[in-house]
């Protein structure tokens, strides 16, 4: 059976980033990319607030210069879900989706998080067919036509925003009365003329046939309802955490989120690393993941050095 110094599960800023530093630090670092090679990330366009580059970067050019800047140093980089571990022997033994079994000397989580769904059965019904998770990705398909974004948060606004940018009209349909996103966000929304804010208002139903999503049903705080025509339906209500795998062993919070000790990357099981969005559910940008994953390349890093002066 092979046995893996450092395996690394994931592959968006915190895993790459992981990547690069246990590679230089010649931990022989294996990464699994998962089920989205690249991470969330490869599903946006433009980013704007990402360190070292002035004029925004694409998405999918971000992630790529990582990934290559990984495999640079020496990173072996597979295709591969970890789907069952067993953390609570040493060296840890780790399951893929297609049966491979192996054994790791460190183990750092960096699977993301994906995002949250309402649960109703017209939304499962029409997923793909004007139901989306994701703008950047979908939103081409709906340009010119209205379309609606549920959520009140920054990735909410964005998404709306960029929305904007395609679409002939965006409604942002928020539960509160209030947006939870940042100010300058807040700002962007409300200054962009083809938004409506549907402020107190819930989803009731998606509305739609064989073509796809024609409308949805809502129902305002007050009870009243709502049809709003729409050819797009997009969710932005938050994410889940991929940590079902690791949950056994790792110490998660209620959400899901594998918990660190202050001001590291380690868990609560001696030589596993958590780091990136399935760890924070406070920050969730792209810098900060990819400041854990050093992090916690680093801390491999010292537990396997202290294993081998015992």
């Amino acid at each position: 059976m092979e046995t893996i110094k450092c395996l690394i599960a994931g592959s968006g800023p915190a895993g790459y980033t992981a990547a690069i530093y246990a590679a230089r630090a010649n931990l022989q670092p294996v990464l699994y990319e998962g089920v989205l090679r690249g991470g969330q990330l490869t599903t946006t366009t433009e980013i704007e607030n990402f360190p070292g580059y002035p004029k925004g970067v694409d998405g999918n050019q971000l992630m790529e210069d990582l990934r290559q800047q990984a495999e640079r140093f020496g990173t072996d980089l597979r295709p591969g879900i970890i789907v069952e571990t067993k953390l609570d022997e040493w060296p840890f033994r780790i399951k893929l989706d297609d049966g491979k079994e192996m054994l790791a000397k460190t183990l750092i989580i960096a699977t993301g998080a994906t995002a949250r769904y309402l649960g109703l059965e017209s939304e499962t019904k029409f997923r793909g067919m004007g139901v989306s998770a994701c703008a950047t990705c979908d939103g081409f398909f709906y340009r010119g036509k209205d379309v609606a974004v549920v959520g009140g948060g920054d990735t909410a606004c964005e998404e709306a925003v960029y929305l904007s940018g395609l679409c002939r009209k965006v409604y942002m349909i928020v539960r509160r009365n209030v947006f939870r996103a940042s100010k300058v966000m807040q700002e962007r929304v409300l200054s962009t003329p083809n938004i409506e804010v549907l402020w107190e208002h819930q989803t009731r139903e998606i509305l739609g046939d064989n073509t796809g999503v024609t409308g949805a049903l809502l129902v305002h705080k007050s009870g009243k309802e709502k049809v709003i025509d729409i050819h797009g339906f997009f969710l932005a209500i938050g994410h889940h955490p991929n940590s079902e795998a690791f949950r056994p062993w790792v110490e998660v919070n209620p959400e899901g989120y594998i918990i660190t000790r202050p001001k590291s990357t380690e868990t609560n099981v001696e030589g596993v690393f958590a780091a990136g969005d399935v760890q924070d559910n406070k920050y969730r940008q792209a810098i900060t993941a990819a400041g854990s994953g050093c992090m916690a390349a680093m801390d491999a890093e010292r537990y396997l050095s202290m294993k081998s002066g015992l």
